[in-house]
């Protein structure tokens, strides 16, 4: 048997700085408040919890005043940092570069977009903690669309100018671009209609899923490892299911099951961008041991 880690897959650049300066805020204060959860992963939220992180929601949020609140890697709307002067919180906003740049380009299109009537549309989870803050970007005018079949909120007689959460598939995102152009020509009996498509998914997490294609086509056995909360982690996870049947889902080292593996396997272990490393070799390490134990 040989069992090997995906050097692609763990934390992405966002989520390693958000935990690196709650590490560093714990380090000298034993507490500290996180609006979320830091990562969608309940090993990793477990961990810090230990060290002293306290994860709260928006509604103690509001009612927290003369504190520490640490801001997660997904970002947050205005109205966070308006409730954040007005209770005397100081933020440490570890918001993901990526996001906050995102947001700013929002928030520039939209004041453009309305004036002329038009549209500004983001293909994302609706209530997931990034598309929030990107909603809150256009003053909630903006529509979020998470499948072909929220479509039909569009009005395809306007312009569309269309955004995408950072961890959502490049091809979802190109299928969803060419259903409105399809609709917009045919609602305005037209082919110069105004539709204008911004690529803002992650590099790191749009060249993950052709990464991962051939990480699973070389391997017997897939085992995926993710938080059940992440996004990123069921759309990787398909990806690896559609190129290997014999993937497994698990969130912690005490979903492995020694049935699923022969001792002439080659095993393949990976993860989402919400993945820390170190779940990712005790996994590997609980598989040698059953592996041992077999012999």
């Amino acid at each position: 048997m040989t069992v090997n880690i995906d050097s692609n897959s763990g934390f992405c650049f966002g989520v390693v700085y958000a935990i690196q300066r709650a590490e560093e805020e714990l380090d000298k204060n034993k507490k500290l408040y996180c609006l979320g959860d830091i990562v969608h992963n309940n090993v990793e939220v477990e961990r810090l919890k230990n060290k002293g992180l306290i994860t709260i929601d928006n509604k103690k949020f509001k009612k927290l005043k003369n504190c520490k609140v640490l801001i997660r890697a997904h970002g947050e709307p205005p109205e966070t940092y308006k409730i954040a002067l007005q209770n005397n919180i100081k933020l440490i906003d570890a918001s993901c570069p990526v996001v906050l740049k995102l947001q700013k380009k929002i928030k520039k299109k939209a004041n453009e977009i309305h004036k002329q009537d038009g549209q500004l549309v983001i293909f994302g989870k609706k209530g997931h903690a990034e598309v929030v803050g990107l909603i809150g970007q256009t003053d909630g005018k903006g529509i979020v669309i998470s499948d072909i079949n929220d479509l039909d909120e569009i009005d395809y007689k306007k312009s569309v100018n269309i955004f995408a959460q950072t961890t959502k598939s490049l091809k979802v995102y190109a299928r969803i671009n060419e259903e409105i152009k399809i609709r917009m020509k045919k609602a305005q009996g037209r082919d110069d209609i105004n539709f204008i498509s911004n690529n803002s998914i992650c590099r790191k997490v749009s060249h993950r899923d052709i990464q991962l294609r051939k990480f699973a086509k070389e391997h017997d056995i897939l085992i995926f490892v993710s938080g059940r909360k992440s996004s990123n982690g069921k759309m990787l996870y398909n990806v690896c299911k559609k190129e290997n049947e014999k993937t497994f889902f698990v969130s912690n080292i005490e979903e492995i099951k020694d049935k699923w593996f022969s001792k002439n396997d080659k095993i393949g272990i990976c993860g989402a961008t919400s993945t820390p490393s170190w779940l990712m070799k005790k996994i590997k390490n609980k598989i040698i041991k059953l592996n041992n134990k077999c012999k």
